[in-house]
């Protein structure tokens, strides 16, 4: 195996989903396990049930190495939401930003999660990704990205209830969602990004008719990014936006809240979607779908999204790789140091990726 590929840790995620299961299929292609180092949050004896279920061989396992679990309690009942499986999930996903932020790994992919059983189990962030944050002492801005092959979009919020998506947006917030797609787009698509951004209220506010977010939050933060030579427009509505972004006339698309954008990204390519939690100095990449408790076992889960994922996670990595082999040789020649760091942070925020 040639030594300087990256590492990559491998989190099975809900052990009572298809999580489990995607992952022994990942593993059981050879190929998957030339391009990285791949460290299990697992067991041995656990991946030989997880190839079980979801009947493969995993006939060469060089390039495989059991972190095991640090979580010591009940077995995890399959197909439902439980204290068990949430527990089993932060504590896998604990030693994985860990072992990251360590330096002994370049990057995470964790199979899907359910925040339920993660709320019952003590996470009371809004989600993993500020729960990561918050275990990385990072209090940065982050915001989800998500990926399919001809678009990729960021939220300005994400996983609140309606009822409060509306204060949480802001012209700042708004101004850090489009810079950083802006970035994201730059390097994985093309070097002049043309971005889109929605609007809130139904018909774009009608100039402050169905509300005022538009004309207050929204169109300011536009402006002042345009300001910063970032090519992007709007608010539109995004009844509309969509189908103007998959014909091409968008490169990246800013949406105010998770479903706006999560509808349509999933009905435009449900088997291709992948989420990178961007801003946070480790790279993580995940399937953009849930964990599928009717259909565990059944082989019917679809592997492409966990495919893609995996895919980001490597290139990711090799990229937080090179950016630090650069920071060392500019450390080396005693200069710029400091601007070379703060580079290298924005390639590990899920910056320099690739949608394939």
């Amino acid at each position: 195996m040639t030594p300087d590929i990256p590492r990559i840790v491998l989190v099975p995620g809900d052990l009572s989903g298809v999580g489990p299961e995607l992952m022994a299929r990942l593993l059981a292609d050879p190929a998957n396990r030339t391009r990285a180092r791949l460290l299990v949050t697992a067991t041995a004896e656990e991946l030989d049930s997880f190839a079980a279920t979801a009947a493969v061989t995993i006939a060469d396992r060089d390039g495989i190495e059991y972190l095991g679990t640090d979580y010591r309690g009940p077995a995890i009942p399959v197909g439902e939401v439980s204290i068990a499986a949430g527990k089993r999930a932060l504590a896998d996903l604990a030693t994985a930003l860990d072992l990251c932020a360590d330096g002994g790994a370049d990057a995470v992919m964790f199979l899907p999660l359910n925040k339920g059983a993660m709320g019952q189990a003590g996470m009371t962030e809004e989600d993993e990704l500020r729960w990561f944050a918050k275990r990385l002492d990072f209090d940065g801005f982050t915001s989800e990205l998500n990926f399919i092959e001809s678009l990729v979009t960021a939220r300005v919020t994400s996983h609140v209830p309606v009822s409060e998506i509306a204060e949480g947006i802001s012209a700042g917030k708004v101004l850090e969602t489009i810079e950083l797609l802006n970035r994201v787009v730059a390097q994985t698509r093309t070097s002049t990004p043309r971005l889109a951004v929605c609007a809130l209220n139904p018909h774009a506010g009608e100039g402050g008719k169905f509300g005022r977010e538009e004309i207050d939050d929204i169109a300011p933060a536009i402006e002042l990014a345009r300001s910063r030579g970032i090519d992007v427009e709007g608010p539109f509505p995004c009844d509309t936006l969509f189908a103007r972004a998959v014909g091409g006339d968008y490169d990246g698309v800013v949406t105010m809240y998770h479903d706006q954008g999560q509808i349509a990204m999933k009905l435009l390519g449900f088997d291709q979607g992948v989420t990178v939690h961007g801003g946070i100095p480790i790279p993580i990449a995940t399937p953009a779908h849930g964990t599928a408790h009717n259909i565990v076992g059944t082989g019917k889960a679809d592997l492409g999204p966990s495919t893609h994922a995996f895919d980001l996670a490597v290139r990711m990595a090799e990229s937080r790789r090179a950016t630090a082999d650069t920071d060392n040789a500019v450390a080396g020649a005693g200069a710029g140091t400091a601007g070379a760091g703060t580079a290298a942070a924005g390639a590990a925020a899920g910056v320099q990726v690739s949608p394939r």
